[in-house]
């Protein structure tokens, strides 16, 4: 794996702490909040995100099991009320499988992987929002699949498209790394990771099968390394521009109202919306769905990695 690892410059794009004065602004949100966004929770429980065992090796750039990437946390379905703030205890959880293996206010999966492994688009899309944020998991890259699909992977040391790009699935998107506040906070015995966040409909949904509903995962419950990049395109989803205006003006934060309402571009203004509703829900009043119409769940997706670095997805508490 190390032979296939960029050079990365370790503090400023592994852990994205440059530009330090964001860095340090975002930070003091994270800890004690800010206007309209309630500061994070933590407790002792909080201490199962030390894995001392793989942390060091990913940190290295080695898997610490042989070509395998580690799932080390999934999506919450008892999640913590919003208006508690950001909560990485484990008081009140419950995984797809019925298991333990996420925290209270987990909304997406967490695939432990060696820093500077290539991160791939998951399926076909659109590029629409690239952003640094640290008290919400550092670099992330948006794309919009269409059909009200987006994903969101996060925790990135490089991007390697630009906003506005069409991807093809399998298509290298970013570096890994393990940017964010909680990468310092854990180091070196937290797991590098990337956070993969799935919306749709404008609102968090667990990819994985759970209560009657199916896998969005094109191999089915569990998902698969891509092993090629795929010609197949994508249309944008159908924004409904009245009712996006509307959510936008429902927004209760001033600041966070007026840059969604500067953006000119729809599919833009969309993004910005649905990061800003999920990443910050206590500024809205309710989740709302920016686009013209409700779309099932189907299975669009592949594991964002290749079958060149890895053979297999492991969930960690099965090892």
């Amino acid at each position: 794996m190390s032979r296939h690892t960029p050079r990365l410059r370790f503090f400023s794009e592994a852990m994205g702490l440059k530009p330090f004065p964001q860095w340090l602004r975002q930070a003091r949100t994270a800890i004690i909040g800010e206007e309209d966004v309630p500061p994070s929770r933590a407790g002792l429980s909080s201490l199962a995100q030390f894995r001392p065992k793989y942390g060091p090796m990913l940190w290295a750039g080695r898997c610490p099991v042989p070509r395998t990437a580690l799932v080390t946390n999934l999506f919450n379905h008892t999640q913590t009320p919003i208006h508690e703030g950001w909560s990485t205890k484990k008081t009140q959880v419950h995984d797809f499988r019925g298991r333990r293996l996420t925290y209270n206010s987990h909304n997406g999966t967490d695939i432990s992987i060696p820093i500077g492994t290539p991160v791939l688009a998951a399926a076909p899309g659109k590029v629409v929002r690239i952003i640094r944020e640290y008290n919400r998991g550092g670099l992330k890259i948006f794309i919009d699949h269409g059909d009200n699909l987006m994903t969101c992977t996060v925790h990135l040391a490089r991007e390697l498209v630009s906003v506005g790009d069409s991807v093809k699935r399998g298509q290298t998107i970013a570096i890994s790394g393990y940017s964010g506040l909680d990468a310092l906070i854990t180091f070196p015995w937290g797991t590098p990771h990337i956070h993969f966040n799935v919306w749709l409909n404008g609102v968090p949904v667990d990819p994985f099968p759970h209560n009657g509903q199916p896998s969005m995962w094109r191999s089915g419950d569990h998902p698969t390394p891509q092993r090629s990049v795929t010609s197949e395109s994508a249309d944008e989803s159908d924004v409904d521009e009245d009712a996006l205006n509307q959510a936008i003006s429902d927004c209760k934060t001033a600041s966070s109202r007026a840059r969604m309402q500067a953006m000119p571009e729809v599919w833009r203004r969309a993004a910005e919306f649905i990061a800003e509703q999920n990443y910050y829900p206590t500024r809205f009043p309710a989740l709302r769905n920016p686009y013209s119409t409700t779309v099932e769940r189907t299975a669009r997706l592949d594991l964002p990695f290749s079958a060149e670095h890895f053979d297999e997805l492991v969930f960690i508490d099965d090892l």
